[in-house]
This record gives structure tokens, sequence and C-alpha cells, in this order.
């Protein structure tokens, strides 16, 4: 008889894990938000985009914090959804900013355009016809604007960049000073 007793109490507690109830434990929490954190971040630096992932590692993480404090469930969870929705909020300026299709002026080769160079190696007249100009210390090569003939240590001015070539146009004949430098 008691052993039938015993079974009664193993057949009350199975039932509790059976349907769920480890899930409802905070100390599962802990480990379940340090693993989405450390999920979400990867995904963010592997995916490509604009802080989709971000949003949600920073949520994430917030509630893996709560989750270590020994917050419930619940709150773990209202604190995930939060801090999730506000960063994604705060993330939009930035997001738009970068997805800009026009890179700003002043950025990779773009910020040549403007800068004066000098003529090194002859351009010829007629499109796509190119020669040299050294623009401070880098050597490019250059394509004339008004597809005329650009002599040697005339110089220039960039006004665009079109792959490895910039698109240049004369601003004086002849260098003002020695060796053609600007």
């Amino acid at each position: 008889m008691h052993a039938s007793h015993d079974t009664c109490t193993l057949v009350r507690v199975l039932p509790t894990y059976g349907s769920l109830g480890y899930m409802q434990d905070p100390e599962v929490w802990r480990w379940i938000w340090l693993g989405a954190t450390g999920l979400f971040a990867v995904g963010e630096i592997i995916i490509a985009g604009s802080f989709f992932l971000l949003p949600f590692a920073a949520g994430a993480l917030v509630a893996c914090i709560v989750a270590f404090a020994g917050g419930g469930v619940s709150l773990q969870w209202v604190v995930f959804l939060v801090v999730s929705a506000i960063s994604s909020a705060g993330l939009i300026p930035l997001r738009r900013r970068l997805d800009r299709a026009e890179p700003p002026i002043g950025v990779g080769s773009r910020r040549l355009i403007g800068q004066q160079a000098v003529v090194i190696v002859e351009v010829p007249a007629g499109p796509s016809a190119t020669g040299e100009v050294r623009l401070g210390r880098e050597m490019w090569r250059a394509e004339s604007a008004e597809q005329t003939a650009i002599v040697v240590d005339t110089i220039v001015r960039v006004l665009d960049v079109r792959g490895t070539s910039v698109i240049v146009q004369t601003v004086s004949p002849k260098s003002p000073t020695p060796g053609g430098i600007p």
C-alpha cells in the first residue's frame, strides 16, 4: 500500500514537467536570453542590412540582466519587447542615413571631386582616352571632360570619379610651382 501512495505522488509531479512547467522557471530563461543575445548579435554581423537584429539583441541582453537579477518571466518578456521597440525606433534615423543611395562627397574615392591635380602623362584628345595625373601622392588615370588633349604639367580639377579613372578639366595651362606639384 505504501508503494501505491508513492506512485500517486510521482504522477502528480510528472505532469507539471510534462506540460512545460519548466519554461516558467526564471533560471531557465536566464540562459535562453543569454543565448538569444548571442544569436541576434551574430546574426546582425552576418546578415547584410542596417541594424535589423541589433534591437532584438539589445532587448534580449536587458531581459537577460533582469533574469539574472531575479525578475519574473513575464517581466523579462515585457522588458525584451519594450527595449527592442525603443532600440528599433532609435536606430531609424541612423538606418536612413546609412541607406542613402548616393555616398556623400568626401567619402571613398568621391573625396577627390573638386581636388586639383597635375598631369604627369599627357591626356590625349577623344572619348575614353586616358593619361595620368598626380593627386597628392596618388597616381590616377585621367580622362578629359572636354575630350581635348591636356599636356604634362597642366593643373586640372577633378570633376568626377568613374571606376579607376578621374574626369578632369583644365584649371591653368602650366604649373606655377617647380616640378608640377600643386
